[in-house]
């Protein structure tokens, strides 16, 4: 399986067809909250390599680059990426506010792109679940939303453990990532079932690593029946 590309694509080529489609997927986010703007949004993923990561480094560079104050959260606490996304360390972070109640700001990196803050992971502890799972997790967002237009987190793969499910509760609304000619589409259903369980909002799909070989290539917005999927879809790669 190929590994993830790890690529700020909006911030270092800000002119390709790549970079147009994750304004896009701004956009439609602000379309799909036009009453009630989503303001804390998980991103997740069927499986692994998916690039769930990736879109969430992206979708924050962006809606900075709008004017919003943005904060990334990596709450992939078994495999973090986004401290190698941003090429920055990962000695504290996420973990540190909440199991040593480090303020944000001392945990917090700041990164190449005005109004964009990340909180990497910090050290992995040996139990994600029970963590994401706590009280101070759930007070945790409020906090943030009182200093950040947008929380963005970063959250492993809804079908390889119980993190996402978890975190998606607590969210206004999840993107999932899916990706072209790998995901199934019974790994789709079965995800979707998964927040649907977990009373999430799932506002979204991303469907990612689209061919750029192909005459059709670009980027959609489409609608489908609540009872067929997410009610919006954008396409990149």
């Amino acid at each position: 399986m190929a590994k993830e590309v790890l690529e700020l694509t909006a911030l270092d080529k800000p002119k390709s067809i790549v970079a147009e489609a994750y304004r896009t997927l701004r956009t439609n986010l602000g379309f799909a909250g036009i009453d009630n703007p989503f303001r804390s949004i998980l991103i997740s993923s069927p499986s692994p390599q998916d690039g769930k990561s990736t879109i969430t480094a992206n979708l924050g560079v962006v809606l900075a680059q709008a004017g919003s104050k943005v904060i990334i959260v990596d709450c992939d606490l078994r495999k973090p990426m986004q401290h190698k996304i941003f090429a920055t360390e990962n000695l504290k972070g996420l973990t540190n506010c909440l199991l040593k109640e480090m303020p944000v700001e001392e945990a917090a990196h700041s990164t190449p792109v005005k109004g964009l803050t990340l909180l990497t992971s910090g050290a992995i502890p040996p139990n994600p679940a029970e963590i994401l799972n706590s009280q101070r997790v759930r007070s945790f967002w409020p906090t943030l939303l009182q200093e950040y237009d947008y929380v963005l987190v970063d959250a492993p793969p809804v079908l390889a453990v119980t993190d996402a499910s978890i975190l998606s509760a607590q969210m206004e609304g999840v993107i999932m990532v899916v990706r072209a000619a790998v995901t199934r589409k019974e790994q789709v259903m079965i995800a979707r079932d998964q927040f649907a369980k977990a009373n999430a909002n799932l506002i979204g799909v991303v469907l990612n690593q689209v061919d750029t070989d192909n005459d059709d290539y670009g980027y959609y917005y489409y609608y489908y029946t609540p009872e067929e999927a997410p009610h919006s879809s954008i396409r990149t790669i």
